[in-house]
């Protein structure tokens, strides 16, 4: 009888002060709820969970859940990228799963190339994910290009990969 392989988790990070500065940076702090593009009720640093039209919040509140959020992002990238990663490639990848879901990271092109090892493949999928409702979204771009620089950050370019 063939015993299946077990996928060894093989990141344990949890998210840095430049990760957090990147996630505060682009999401920005609303302490009443407003709709984002999308119609999604929001508040805080891009929290979502529970918000309702009025809702109010303290930046202390809006800190707890960010925190809250961040973990569980940390957790869903942590669970599913199974090849060694540098902290800064980790947080890149948890901000892009705060802002993009766990369902997109989990079917993501960007996750599949990562996982095969293929790291300069996942880095040049980040761009793509600058859409929103179906129009590229000029502050989605930045941020992904921000993710990708950081996912990119410590690497040294070999003039063979040209």
């Amino acid at each position: 009888m063939k015993i299946p392989k077990l996928k060894k988790i093989m990141n344990n990070f949890i998210y840095s002060g430049a990760g957090l500065k990147l996630t505060e940076n682009f999401e920005g702090l609303k302490l009443v709820a407003y709709q984002d593009q999308r119609g999604i009720w929001t508040i805080g640093y891009g929290h979502t969970a529970g918000v309702y039209k009025g809702m109010i919040c303290t930046e202390e509140q809006a800190a707890v859940w960010l925190q809250q959020d961040i973990l569980w992002a940390s957790s869903v990238v942590n669970r599913l990228v199974t090849v060694e990663l540098t902290q800064s490639e980790f947080d890149a990848l948890t901000d892009f799963t705060f802002n993009l879901g766990s369902g997109n990271f989990q079917e993501s092109t960007l996750l599949k190339y990562l996982n095969a090892g293929n790291y300069t493949g996942a880095a040049e999928q980040f761009p793509v994910w600058d859409l929103c409702a179906g129009q590229v979204d000029p502050g989605l771009k930045n941020r992904r290009l921000g993710e990708q620089q950081l996912f990119n950050q410590n690497k040294v370019i070999s003039w063979k990969n040209y």
